[in-house]
């Protein structure tokens, strides 16, 4: 079975939360925070949205950071999905070499202007 996301929703699967602190101390299960990097599986239109276009910027395979307490979670096939809207979405995480190429491509040159004498 397949989830396919209408008009302006995204639906993503959580990344595996921490499981240890930073100093090696384990967290049970309740303690754990949900997770907010989770990975786009489904994309749905976009399109026209309480009045407004709306146009889809995240892709199949991104990694997202969404806010906290946002989306409906669900479970298909034994697997736990969360369907959140667009806008729950705060950033999309990037490999750093795929920034750095893009932060280092040099900037479109304009022609040197002539002076007149």
């Amino acid at each position: 079975m397949t989830i396919r996301p209408l008009a302006d929703r995204v639906v993503i699967k959580a990344v595996a939360a921490e499981e240890t602190t930073k100093s090696g101390f384990i967290l049970t299960a309740s303690a754990q925070e949900k997770p907010s990097m989770a990975e786009v599986v489904a994309v749905g239109p976009g399109g026209v949205v309480d009045g407004k276009e709306v146009k889809m910027f995240v892709h199949v395979g991104e990694k997202v950071i969404i806010s906290k307490y946002s989306g409906t979670d669900v479970k298909v096939d034994g697997e736990e999905y969360s369907i959140v809207k667009q806008e729950d979405i705060l950033a999309v995480v990037e490999d750093a070499p795929k920034a750095a190429a893009k932060a280092s491509k040099p900037a479109a040159k304009k022609p040197a202007a002539k002076s007149k004498k």
